[in-house]
C-alpha cells in the first residue's frame, strides 16, 4: 500500500514488519524527508536509526505529487523505502545496518551505514 503526498508537506507513513516487532516509517516535516528504523517493543528509545532521504529545498519537482511506499522482505527483517517506485533506502534490522542514497547522517554506535549499491533493489523483487 502506497501513499501520495507533496514533498515539503507534513507527511508520516509507517509500515510494520509482517514477522517482527519492527516498523519503518517515513516522515517529511516540511524541511527534510527521513526514514526511521523503529523498535515497537522499546517504548523508552524506539528509534534505532534514521537516514536522510532528501532536503525539500533540493527536490526539483516538489510541486508534483509523489508516492511513498515501504516494502518488507519475506523474512520481515529488511525494509525498503520507495519514492515514485524507486528505491531510496534500506533498513536491515538483523544486521543493524542502513543504506541510503545520501549516506547521511552518521549512524549511532549500535548501527552501521552501508555503502549504497543499486543491487540492493534485488532484495525487493
Amino acid at each position: 500500500m502506497a501513499k501520495t503526498f507533496l514533498p515539503g508537506t507534513d507527511t508520516w507513513f509507517a509500515v510494520d514488519s509482517p514477522t517482527a516487532n519492527f516498523s519503518a516509517y517515513f516522515e517529511d516535516d516540511g524541511d527534510t524527508g527521513y526514514l526511521y528504523a523503529y523498535d515497537l517493543k522499546n517504548s523508552d528509545s524506539p528509534i534505532l536509526d534514521a537516514v536522510l532521504i532528501y532536503n525539500v529545498k533540493n527536490v526539483i519537482d516538489r510541486n508534483i505529487e509523489s508516492t511513498v511506499e515501504v516494502i518488507w522482505t519475506a523474512d520481515g527483517l529488511k525494509a525498503g523505502l520507495f519514492l515514485n517506485n524507486y528505491l531510496h533506502a534500506v533498513i536491515d534490522f538483523r544486521d543493524r545496518c542502513s543504506y541510503c542514497l545520501t549516506g547521511f547522517p552518521e549512524p549511532s554506535d549500535k548501527w552501521s551505514r552501508g555503502p549504497w549499491d543499486d543491487s540492493l533493489m534485488d532484495l525487493f523483487k
